[in-house]
């Protein structure tokens, strides 16, 4: 066992968890997960079965990882934020076959308290603010916030707003990295 499971998580079998890998108190990995390398599990999880955690997915605590999501390497989920993974869920109708994927890709970030709604596509290194409901797919590196999520612009791959001048060119202060905006699309400088 190359991962830290504190004695109150609970560990369902079959499940595929990754060395590095820390999981803490009273969190509960259900049956065919798949969690990376160096994850990190906070406190009161719930990881969902045949959730697919890439490495070095941070979780928070008092998140749920519903069936149906996927996060990439790198993924930043912030305290109790949540997934859905059926659009119009009511108690007494069975809709386990109409869960719906929901893709973070690599580097994104979402913020503590924010909802994703089933069925959308988070593109990378997107950063999701605090209490943001998110309805529609987020492009690669957006920025977006508010009920319903609205994009309010972009973000570099270390989390820095980017300020695009008149040619579509910007650099992350931190790294210098040089980003390009064409298309409403954000890639980098090859």
């Amino acid at each position: 066992m190359g991962y830290f499971a504190h004695p109150t998580a609970v560990i369902d079998e079959g499940c595929i968890i990754g060395e590095g890998t820390r999981i803490w108190h009273f969190s509960h990995i259900m049956p065919d997960c798949m969690i990376g390398n160096n994850c990190n599990i906070g406190q009161n999880v719930v990881i969902s079965p045949r959730v697919v955690l890439g490495n070095n997915v941070k979780v928070q605590n008092n998140v749920s990882v519903y069936t149906g999501v996927i996060c990439e390497n790198d993924v930043f989920l912030g305290p109790s934020m949540v997934f859905t993974n059926v659009f119009n869920p009511r108690s007494a109708v069975s809709r386990k076959d109409e869960y719906r994927q929901t893709i973070v890709r690599k580097g994104a970030s979402i913020g503590a308290n924010a909802t994703i709604v089933c069925g959308y596509e988070i593109g990378e290194y997107a950063f999701i603010g605090a209490g943001a409901v998110v309805t529609r797919p987020v492009p690669a590196y957006a920025m977006v916030v508010g009920n319903p999520a609205r994009q309010t612009g972009w973000m570099s791959k270390n989390g820095h707003k980017l300020h695009f001048d008149a040619d579509g060119v910007a650099f992350c202060p931190e790294t210098k990295e040089k980003y390009i905006l064409k298309n409403k699309t954000v890639t980098t400088a090859i």
